[in-house]
């Protein structure tokens, strides 16, 4: 047993410890008089409290790891190959922390060129610190469920300006969309630009035959959301940092991390993704290995029932059911009422995420349920066609600008000041400090969205 009261386990050729789940398993055993937070003293309201814990004596600090944590983030930067830090807070932590990295890196007059189809963590972070943005919109005629772009563009974006830039990509979408991220971090890497990837659905990339990580593509820093597609608590998340790159972004990682997170990070989840190592190390390969195979031929199956699907993301399958005679939401409906609860949602499409938990007869129940659905007639009305607004305030203005609320079909001409509004969460419909011009009104009448923030007098 080490200092921590760990017990190390010898897995394969490597040692892969849980020493931030051991020292609480002690803790619990030893009776101890809880003098500290949380105020639930781990008395048993849900049966999980007396594993919930904060930074007592030999427990460690998230923000200040020498400990338990520290050792824990170590076995996990092994399994990913980079130097990785662990957030409690998701993906929205990691994100801040990238691009305040970035900043504090690059300094004021630097730029970040984002891909439009980018979550909303990104725009709150790009107004707390003033980042200039300029978008890279996806390909001519797309709707706001893709976002295909040109990466000439890409090219074309960097070599206009010699000026430290930050790529920002959003890889995999919440659609299942995949970018070539290969290619991009070649481009990248000519113009000497940071590339950082927004990589929440996609931590099990890393573990594929062969790996589709950003961090094995060429990415600068990315973010994991473990607990999308990994056996982890809901906000566990990663922040990983390449190993070719510059010391300064590892040494002030925590701190980045520390300026937007909370003071009391779960200990829960940080259990989770210490046990997910393990988890992970054991076998975790083959059984994903096993799903993929099981997905394809799901995603085979639903297409020979004449539904349409979109994306190549290997764990979710996105289904188009216009064609089918059906709105996303009447799929979704169908589904609930057999038990089977669906990821999202719209008009145009639902999302299915599935992992290596999905185990027993889920894949069986679903194919099974969705032959029930009687086929018809098409659904004309197709979704709006994306545009370029023009910009009439950066983010952080318009983000502490005065605002009001108004009727969307008044909104013509008016500057937008919500963060963003996203209907389906793939591309941003609008992004505040944008003008509101007939195509966003399109979009907005055809989501429904019936009122919208607008900046005030002007």
């Amino acid at each position: 047993m080490c200092h921590y009261g760990c017990r190390c386990k010898s897995v394969g050729r490597r040692v892969m410890n849980t020493p931030i789940c051991d020292f609480i398993e002690n803790y619990i055993k030893s009776d101890a008089v809880r003098l500290h937070m949380p105020g639930h003293k781990g008395k048993s309201l849900l049966g999980f409290e007396n594993a919930d814990i904060t930074e007592i004596s030999g427990a460690d600090s998230l923000f200040e790891a020498k400990g338990i944590i520290a050792e824990s983030e170590r076995n996990t930067s092994l399994l990913f190959g980079s130097d990785t830090f662990y957030s409690t807070e998701g993906s929205s932590l990691s994100i801040r922390a990238m691009l305040y990295l970035f900043r504090l890196w690059a300094g004021e007059n630097s730029r970040v060129i984002a891909v439009r189809n980018c979550h909303k963590a990104f725009l709150t972070a790009a107004a707390l610190l003033d980042l200039r943005v300029d978008w890279i919109y996806p390909k001519k005629g797309c709707s706001y469920l893709s976002c295909d772009f040109d990466i000439s563009e890409l090219e074309e974006a960097l070599k206009a300006e010699n000026t430290k830039t930050a790529v920002y990509i959003t890889s995999p979408d919440y659609l299942g969309g995949m970018a070539d991220l290969g290619a991009i971090s070649e481009i990248c890497k000519k113009y000497g630009a940071k590339l950082l990837v927004d990589n929440a659905h996609g931590a099990y990339l890393k573990f594929l035959p062969e790996s589709k990580h950003p961090m094995n593509l060429g990415a600068s820093m990315c973010c994991d959301s473990a607990h999308k597609t990994l056996p982890v608590l809901t906000g566990g998340a990663y922040l990983h940092i390449s190993k070719g790159e510059d010391e300064f972004f590892k040494i002030r990682a925590k701190d980045a991390m520390s300026l937007f997170a909370s003071t009391s990070p779960s200990y829960l989840i940080l259990q989770s993704l210490d046990k997910a190592n393990e988890y992970i190390d054991k076998g975790y390969k083959n059984a994903l290995r096993d799903t993929t195979e099981k997905i394809a031929k799901l995603r085979e199956d639903i297409s020979q029932l004449g539904l349409e699907t979109f994306g190549s993301e290997p764990l979710k399958i996105t289904i188009l059911p216009k064609s089918f005679g059906y709105s996303g939401f009447e799929i979704a409906e169908f589904l609930k009422e057999r038990n089977i609860h669906i990821e999202f949602a719209d008009k145009d499409a639902l999302v299915l995420m599935f992992t290596a938990e999905n185990i027993g007869n889920d894949i069986e129940r679903l194919i099974s349920a969705l032959k029930e659905i009687p086929r018809k007639c098409p659904v004309k009305e197709t979704a709006p066609i994306i545009g370029k607004p023009k910009r009439a305030l950066s983010l952080r203005s318009a983000v502490f600008s005065e605002t009001e609320v108004i009727p969307s079909k008044d909104s013509l001409g008016r500057v937008f000041a919500e963060l963003s509004i996203s209907c389906p969460p793939a591309v941003p419909i609008a992004v505040c400090g944008e003008v509101i011009d007939e195509n966003i009104i399109n979009a907005f009448e055809y989501y429904g969205i019936t009122k919208c923030r607008v900046i005030k007098n002007i």
